[in-house]
């Protein structure tokens, strides 16, 4: 300021003082960078929601309570925005919301920026497809990361994008894999120390399981994991020489012969990560193919929690849900870090919660991946009669296996025999993300009480070509609900309160310190339930399936919730007889926001 008060001594004109003083305003409101502590305090920082999980730990929990049980009633909407086009199908994403503005992707590789304050498009990306996509489930997108001045996204033909935050334009774009070899990618990506945490998809095309770790800022690769047993892992230099950085676990001890080599595993959902403990959690799928007859051992690591070193890339510990699986259960699953209280010792214990596509809830220990409990959250689990809490493993009902189609096993040679299990391979809980709360000690699980009849069927592997080996027919467990949102208490096991729906819940969950539980149904409702009670509070209709996790953060005093609605993803691609009962569902393609109205 002392510039123009030396101008007004001088006499210089008014205009020219005017534009001294807007020029140095222009320096002070340039756009924000989103810094590593912008990230690790995601959680408390109200402000903002920079990370896939509301925070590390990815509890989805806020400690905002201007929307609470009294208040709820007096939500409505503040703007929409459509994604517009033919390009509907499903969206699954939670937006980002940082300095100003809401970044949120759609179906086939888009991203917008929006202005928060009133769904202003400021930018859109559209990624160019190639033909010959092989998406598993739709071809959908979850969401985005955010560091420096970069927004990040992957894209269904396996590649990672990152673009200019204010601007759009593409900065780097990094391929992860060959996506005619059948890698796509539609995770959110995850920033740890800098480095953008990233895994794959394409598990039922007989691809390799990785988790990779990219400088933020360059898109260069620091290390790479794979996740399925004989596969070296590799570590890059300043100029990106590779360097071996040690098989994972040992070649063939857990899978005969070559099948390892094409082995799945693929970890398609969000790595999450606790800085207490500096490692990074991530769930992998399900071993290829799904035939399990042909694959016998636990085939490690597939259908399991890892937890891997952000420095070294080497897997620190790792936890086998479903040892040989045979029905599609992965272990994909979101691992979610809390603080548990353990009944026998009275100690807190550095935990992590998971509800399992296989239909149990397990607590291990995060800093050792060791069980500390598991129990069913859905009301049949008919592959297993239990989790062994001393050996960790299930107590399996083999009778439930899927058949050998093989004649030196008793099958034709080209079916084997059909049985029936619960759940269905699209799980007790799918990719729709829990939520937990600090407040009252509850995970608020969006499960799925469904079947299938199953059976296994001869298959090699072909380059880029479906590697399943099975057959199936889902099918609804009961004629008044499918999906049920549940309190569960992962002390006692106990489910405390479930909401019941007609159709399957396919969107995630989100719990704040207001003593809310907000989450969506296919039907368009996004809904706000009591924590405590499981009483419902508020619904609005979306005007499509809402299969995504909705958002909260404030501005200026105002608590705002959002959420993504378009219905598609899996069920209606691989639900059989389910699908044919959600038939009359409507597509769609946009993102709404509330805010408390005021009188």
């Amino acid at each position: 300021m002392e510039q123009i008060h030396a101008l007004k001594r001088r006499h210089i004109v008014p205009g020219i003082i005017a534009a001294a003083v807007m020029a140095l305003g222009s320096v002070q409101v340039q756009a924000k960078e989103v810094t590593d502590a912008d990230i690790l305090n995601d959680a408390t920082d109200t402000t903002q929601v920079v990370t896939h999980g509301l925070g590390t730990k990815g509890q989805r929990f806020s400690p905002l309570t201007q929307v609470n049980r009294q208040t709820v009633k007096d939500l409505v909407p503040v703007w929409s925005f459509s994604f517009g086009g033919e390009k509907q199908r499903g969206q699954q994403s939670q937006p980002l919301v940082h300095d100003g503005k809401m970044f949120v992707t759609a179906s086939y590789s888009r991203i917008f920026a929006l202005d928060v304050k009133t769904g202003e498009k400021l930018w859109k990306y559209e990624h160019r497809l190639p033909d010959g996509i092989m998406p598993c489930c739709d071809v959908i997108n979850r969401g985005a990361a955010i560091y420096g001045n970069l927004v990040i996204f992957g894209t269904l033909d396996a590649q990672l994008v990152a673009l200019d935050k204010d601007t759009g334009k593409v900065v780097w774009k990094e391929k992860i894999e060959d996506y005619k070899a059948g890698y796509s990618m539609t995770a959110a990506p995850q920033i740890v120390k800098g480095l953008v945490i990233t895994g794959n998809s394409g598990g039922e095309f007989g691809i390799v399981g990785r988790v990779d770790a990219r400088d933020a800022r360059t898109g260069k690769l620091v290390w790479t994991r794979p996740v399925v047993e004989g596969h070296m892992g590799y570590k890059y230099d300043k100029d990106g020489k590779q360097v071996e950085n040690g098989i994972t676990g040992k070649t063939n001890a857990s899978w005969p012969g070559d099948l390892w080599k094409t082995g799945g595993a693929a970890p398609w959902l969000s790595a999450y990560y606790d800085p207490e403990v500096d490692l990074i959690f991530i769930g992998t799928g399900n071993p290829a193919p799904w035939n399990s007859h042909l694959r016998p051992g636990d085939n490690l690591y597939s259908s399991s929690t890892v937890a891997i070193d952000p420095d070294s890339g080497k897997i620190e510990w790792h936890y086998q849900t479903t040892p040989h699986d045979g029905w599609d259960f992965d272990g994909v699953n979101e691992f979610v870090s809390f603080e548990y209280r353990d009944p026998k010792s009275g100690k807190t214990v550095k935990a992590g919660g998971k509800a399992d596509r296989n239909g149990f809830f397990f607590v291990n220990d995060r800093t050792n991946g060791k069980l500390l409990n598991a129990f069913p959250f859905v009301t049949r689990t008919d592959w297993a009669s239990g989790i062994d809490l001393k050996t960790g493993r299930p107590i399996y009902k083999d009778q439930n296996r899927p058949g050998s189609p093989f004649e030196d096993a008793g099958g034709d040679g080209k079916k084997g025999e059909v049985v029936f299990n619960a759940p269905s391979f699209l799980g007790g809980k799918n990719q729709m993300p829990m939520a937990y709360s600090p407040k009252t000690g509850y995970f608020y699980v969006p499960a799925n009480e469904w079947g299938m009849d199953i059976w296994n069927e001869p298959v090699s592997y072909k380059r880029g070509a479906a590697y399943l080996g099975a057959g199936f027919t889902i099918k609804p467990l009961y004629e008044d609900y499918i999906g049920a949102l549940r309190a569960v208490d992962p002390v006692n096991g106990k489910i405390v309160w479930e909401v019941k729906n007609s159709a399957p819940l396919w969107g995630g969950v989100l719990t704040t310190a207001g003593d809310l539980v907000f989450y969506g149904t296919p039907e368009g409702y996004l809904k706000a339930i009591d924590a405590q009670s499981g009483d419902e509070l508020w619904q609005f209709q979306t005007g499509s399936g809402v299969i995504a996790p909705p958002i909260t953060w404030e501005d200026n005093g105002e608590q705002f919730v959002a959420v993504v609605s378009g219905w598609g993803g899996a069920v209606p691609l691989w639900g059989g007889e389910v699908a044919k009962r959600v038939n009359f569902l409507e597509q769609g393609g946009s993102v709404w926001v509330f805010k408390l109205h005021k009188s």
